[in-house]
């Protein structure tokens, strides 16, 4: 009996742990839940066809080194869990990376215990809509990958406003 209840109380105590870093996990303070991904199967779907773009076309994949999106699944792509809208596809600069680290968001520094690997300049990352707006706002908006910024960005920006910023 005594083997039993150790052997249960283990079992519970494991449980907790995990559930406890699964939870830390997903409220990752704007960054979005980390999730197991198959890599491969992702990477072989380049598009959502349920979702569209600001173009009104299938929303393509944004990045996936690192993997980037809220779901972590390398589309900008929102739900009811993501309080941050992180639907714009943007390749962060110097200058973006340094406002938002001034405003409160260091993407820079790098944060294991969410899974996030830090940004630097070139990297391809679904923004919050509202601080790439901020950014665009202040003259230091990212360069927008319009083909994969989900449509709900036009919530927080114009089409013309993020076409400025687009990828040439």
């Amino acid at each position: 009996m005594k083997t039993f209840i150790t052997t249960s109380l283990l079992l519970i105590s494991t449980l907790s742990i995990a559930q406890n870093k699964t939870l830390a996990n997903k409220s990752n303070a704007g960054c979005g839940p980390v999730s197991e991904t198959n890599l491969k199967k992702k990477m072989e779907n380049q598009t959502k066809k349920d979702e569209k773009n600001v173009l009104g076309t299938e929303l393509q994949i944004a990045g996936t080194s690192p993997l980037t999106g809220f779901y972590r699944d390398g589309f900008c792509s929102t739900g009811t869990a993501d309080k941050g809208i992180h639907v714009v596809a943007a390749i962060v600069t110097d200058k973006f990376l340094q406002y938002s680290k001034n405003h409160g968001n260091d993407l820079i520094t790098p944060s294991p215990t969410y899974g996030f690997p830090g940004l630097k300049a070139g990297d391809k990352w679904c923004l919050c809509a509202a601080r790439w707006k901020e950014a665009y706002d202040a003259g230091v908006a990212p360069p927008v990958v319009l083909e994969a910024t989900h449509e709900k960005a036009l919530k927080y920006a114009t089409l013309e406003e993020l076409k400025g910023e687009k990828i040439k």
